[in-house]
């Protein structure tokens, strides 16, 4: 599987001091634009890849999974919650499927208006719909 997930280093004093934690993903290659997202239940975001650019999807909320086919076409998944980061390199094959309300920061490693095209859409058969797909009629 391309897509793989980002594992977090934590400077454990900062969990010790009684605030929180502080939790730091290190991308391999410089993030030039990120975007807050916003996916409702039940719904996709995505069904395509990007040829000029890698994209880091960081969940802030909610649970979801992130689905791929690789060059044999076979449906690989991750599982995503809250605070897990996954890796998509470009011309990969991906599509987030929403079990819940969710939130997300996607980082892309080059701006999008600088790419064309920037996606090429493709359905892998976790509902219809996307930026880019020629047959999407809206919600449904």
């Amino acid at each position: 599987m391309k897509i793989k997930r980002l594992e977090p280093e934590c400077n454990l004093a900062t969990v010790r001091d009684g605030r929180g934690g502080i939790f730091t993903y290190y991308p391999k290659d410089p993030i030039v634009e990120f975007n807050f997202m916003f996916i409702k239940e039940h719904k996709i975001r995505g069904n395509h890849w990007h040829p000029e650019f890698d994209e880091y999807f960081l969940l802030t909320s909610g649970e979801g999974i992130m689905v791929t086919k690789d060059e044999d076409e076979k449906e690989k998944f991750l599982y995503l919650s809250k605070g897990q980061c996954v890796h998509s390199p470009k011309n990969t094959k991906h599509v987030f499927y929403a079990i819940t309300d969710c939130e997300a920061v996607v980082m892309l490693t080059k701006k999008w208006d600088d790419c064309n095209p920037p996606i090429i859409h493709e359905n892998l058969g976790m509902g219809t719909g996307d930026h880019g797909d020629p047959n999407y009629k809206g919600s449904k």
